[in-house]
């Protein structure tokens, strides 16, 4: 039957790519897919597709954690011909609607990658400026968002935050001074971060406290370790989100996301919509969660 059905859709397609060599066709074609009407069709059919998605969802068990590393600004600037600090600027934006997406659901803990120490090293400074500015401007924007009051957020930063300019750090500052309190939910942004360095401090302080004898070499074990991450009061994530069609972790919570599911979708960052994330979830909820293997 499957066969069939693949045989039937390869006849219509033939048939279609026949029919629109001919001007005749060719022109209704092109006007109808560029019509008010279509575009009106098509995204009121998304609209009512996601709804259906987060229907669905809602009724399986959501993840406790998400973790997203928000990959592909820069390319979507180029591929909409935009300048590149447009692309970071629309990626700023996105999280702005998918941590309210996020919180809408009621997950607790939101972590993001947003710069790690090879873009600090690697990126040329007139980009690393403009980050700098979307960082500080953002984390302002955060620490006075109603809606992040409203919902009992807390904000916070980890990494080798010493190594972000002054402006920056202050920036931090602020929101997690504004948002101390709470604990309904937690937002964590990964910045100047690395996964290796992340594990080599947290070692560094092991031994310390080993030469020291506060702790023996028996003692010393993964739960030790986990203490001393920069993230160590936020649980492991359930769910890692990347965008933008690669399939690595790129240093990113190397020692937390040992049996995290991965989700990698081909869309840009700034294109992510809220049908992206509830297909995430969604497949999430699907597979089966296997420990030790």
């Amino acid at each position: 039957m499957g066969r069939q059905k693949r045989s039937f859709g390869n006849m219509i397609d033939g048939i279609a790519k026949w029919l629109l060599k001919f001007r005749i066709v060719v022109i209704p074609a092109r006007y109808i897919s560029n019509s008010r009407f279509t575009w009106s069709l098509v995204s009121r059919t998304d609209r009512i597709r996601t709804r259906r998605l987060g229907n669905r969802i809602i009724n399986e068990e959501l993840p406790n954690h998400i973790s997203i590393i928000m990959d592909g600004n820069r390319r979507f600037a180029w591929s909409n011909k935009l300048k590149r600090e447009i692309g970071h600027f629309r990626g700023k934006e996105k999280l702005k609607e998918v941590m309210e997406w996020v919180l809408n659901l009621e997950i607790k803990y939101l972590t993001v990658y947003a710069l790690s120490t090879e873009n600090i090293n690697e990126r040329d400074p007139e980009e690393l400026e403009s980050l700098y500015d979307l960082y500080e401007i953002g984390l302002k924007e955060i620490a006075d968002d109603h809606f992040i009051h409203s919902k009992r957020v807390k904000v916070q930063a980890v990494g080798r935050l010493d190594e972000l300019p002054e402006r920056v750090r202050n920036a931090i500052k602020i929101a997690e001074e504004k948002t101390l309190d709470y604990s309904d939910f937690i937002f964590t942004v990964c910045l100047a971060y690395g996964g290796r360095e992340e594990i080599v401090d947290a070692v560094k302080e092991v031994a310390s406290d080993h030469a020291e004898g506060k702790l023996s070499l028996l003692d010393i074990n993964s739960d030790e370790i986990s203490s001393r991450l920069y993230s160590a009061e936020i649980p492991d994530p359930d769910l890692v989100i990347r965008t933008s069609g690669e399939e690595r972790i790129s240093n990113f919570l190397l020692w937390q996301i040992a049996y995290s599911e991965l989700y990698f979708t081909d869309v840009h960052w700034p294109s992510f919509s809220r049908n992206n994330l509830y297909e995430a979830i969604e497949s999430y909820q699907y597979r089966r969660r296997k420990y030790g293997k």
